[in-house]
């Protein structure tokens, strides 16, 4: 039986524990990898940030995402993928573009590739639940990296759904590359936008 004393004494730390928890939560900001510098996490900062994603929701325990990391000696591979990416949208794309695309595989110290396995012979967990627990993974992760000091951001693009990349990462059947996260010291950020109000997003579902 658990002591009542202690107990007691967990009770009386939530709220503190609640506060810290909602100054965490409504804190955090975007910070556009541009505005990312270094230092960026350090192998034990890094660790505590990608081992947040464990703590997701997991119907089914299929850990239906997965993360590749874009170490620096590897950014030119990313950098060629978004090249060749703009050119197949667009041939007619300048030099001036294509150089730009290739740029943004170098912002940001820290980067990391989130990959959803979103179809796969377990027909029990739909598409749906295995997005929200990627989202809910990097949630997680940009938390722990807010708490650690650093400024991060998730990024997508057109580039995501290219060939030259689901082959740069090696997608399998099944697998989507869903967006990137960045992470880095925060060089400058914007005023904290304004968060909706519960009457924006809640209703209730009435008795009759």
């Amino acid at each position: 039986m658990a002591n009542p004393v202690d107990q007691a004494a967990g009770r009386a730390a939530l709220p503190d524990i609640a506060e810290l928890t909602a100054t965490l939560i409504h804190s955090r900001q975007t910070v556009l990898p541009r505005r990312l510098a270094a230092p960026g996490p350090d192998a034990a900062q890094l660790a505590q940030i990608l081992g947040a994603a464990a703590a997701a929701p997991d119907h089914g325990q299929l850990t239906p995402w997965r993360f590749v990391l874009v170490p620096e000696g590897a950014r030119w591979r990313l950098a060629d993928v978004f090249a060749t990416a703009l050119l197949e949208r667009d041939p007619q794309a300048t030099a001036e573009q294509a150089q730009q695309a290739r740029e943004k595989a170098y912002r940001a110290p820290l980067l990391v590739l989130v990959i959803g396995r979103l179809h796969d012979d377990n027909l029990e967990i739909d598409t749906g639940e295995r997005l929200i627990s990627a989202g809910c993974a990097i949630q997680n992760m940009l938390l722990t990296a807010h708490a650690l000091g650093f400024g991060a951001a998730l990024t997508s693009g057109k580039a995501l759904k290219s060939t030259a990349l689901r082959k740069l990462f090696a997608l399998a059947p099944g697998e989507e590359a869903l967006c990137f996260v960045s992470v880095g010291t925060a060089v400058k950020r914007r005023p904290t936008r304004q968060r909706p109000g519960l009457e924006q997003y809640l209703s209730v579902l009435p008795d009759v």
